[in-house]
């Protein structure tokens, strides 16, 4: 029987972790893809209006602007995620201080240090998703982004044209506007067709057309039975002729090679290289999930909330520590690009600082509160 007390205590203190662990994991889980779901939709919404007003503008196809959506959503997706990495965890243990329910696991025996490995348990998976994005997926991304605005900009007037719309084409001269087209052939209903020769303005306006392709390659837009009306603006000399079948050829746009950029650029590329604007790009790359792991540690000595006060402090707090420390991040990249910082200072020495930071805070807020037992004892 004397020995019951410790043999008890000892296997307690495992179950007690292990529950204290799953309820944080879940916790920070449930809010941290709440936080990423409302982010997400924000830059979703923006780059769809953003690529529709392209669209309306004869900038951007239509039929490419979800894909073009696609990409863009994961080129923003590393920064999204570190950001709903830090709230959750924040808003997480901001909770269990206004509950009081922090008071309950400090009177069990779990002390701050204790929750770091939970918030790493949580935010490790989180830190791997977020490299692999910034290192591979996000280039490549960018780079099918240009690929795929290049092909839209290289096809056909015909092809390219939106029914419904006015759009004039890249190379001859000419507006088309196309009312329907016949999905599953090269027909289109409704047609009208504007072009400028020998300083005089013909217009075309057919029931119906028909892209043909010859043997030798050449393609031509065939209007049938259709009027063409052709003549000086201003003057009385048109000339009114009704045709059955015209035939325009229609001249393809060269392909254009998309102009490498560094964003673009994979990032064995960029290892390779020695030029100072790829460093940085590199090393934009690699601070990435390296921030959102400090600044998930970050957020267990931010989380204290004075449940007595309110918890506006600490959530202002944290964000001016985040607009600093992602502002610097940007700055120290842009100075090794322009080779007024050295490329080690320039990744190591942010996160360093930062490092230490969150050491302070971790000291500063463990001896407030064994200074606050040692007061109430």
């Amino acid at each position: 029987m004397p020995d019951y007390p410790q043999t008890y205590r000892i296997k307690s203190k495992p179950l007690r972790a292990g529950i204290f662990q799953r309820a944080l994991v879940g916790e920070f889980a449930s809010n941290g893809l709440l936080v990423f779901a409302v982010l997400l939709g924000i830059i979703v919404v923006s780059q769809l209006i953003r690529l529709l007003s392209e669209a309306v503008s004869g900038l951007v196809a239509v039929d490419g602007v979800l894909a073009l959506l696609g990409f863009s959503a994961m080129n923003y997706l590393p920064v999204l995620l570190s950001i709903s990495l830090f709230i959750s965890i924040l808003l997480t243990l901001s909770r269990c201080y206004r509950d009081s329910e922090m008071v309950v696991w400090f009177s069990s025996g779990i002390g701050l240090t204790s929750w770091i490995r939970p918030v790493l348990w949580y935010a490790l998976p989180v830190v791997g998703l977020i490299a692999l994005l910034s290192l591979v997926l996000s280039p490549w991304a960018l780079r099918k982004t240009d690929e795929f605005k290049s092909k839209l900009e290289s096809r056909n007037d015909v092809t390219s044209a939106t029914p419904g719309m006015f759009r004039e084409s890249k190379q001859s001269g000419r507006v088309y506007f196309i009312e329907n087209v016949n999905p599953g052939s090269n027909r289109v209903g409704n047609i009208f067709v504007q072009s400028e020769q020998n300083g005089k303005i013909g217009t075309m306006a057919a029931q119906q057309g028909v892209q043909e392709t010859v043997p030798n390659g050449d393609r031509f837009l065939v209007l049938l039975n259709g009027t063409r009306y052709e003549g000086t603006p201003g003057q009385r000399d048109y000339r009114i002729v009704e045709f059955e079948r015209y035939a325009m050829r229609i001249d393809d746009l060269p392909a254009k090679q998309a102009e490498p950029q560094v964003r673009s650029m994979s990032t064995p590329e960029l290892w390779r290289s020695s030029t100072t604007w790829d460093i940085s790009e590199l090393e934009w790359r690699i601070g990435l999930p390296i921030s959102a792991a400090l600044l998930a540690l970050l957020a267990i000595p931010l989380g204290y909330v004075n449940p007595r006060a309110g918890r506006s402090l600490n959530l202002i707090l944290a964000i001016v520590l985040y607009m600093l420390y992602s502002n610097m991040i940007s700055v120290t990249n842009t100075w090794v690009g322009q080779g007024k910082l050295s490329p080690g200072i320039g990744l190591w020495g942010i996160h360093a600082a930062m490092l230490t930071v969150v050491v302070l805070m971790f000291y500063r807020r463990m001896t407030l509160f064994s200074l606050r037992r040692t007061i109430k004892k």
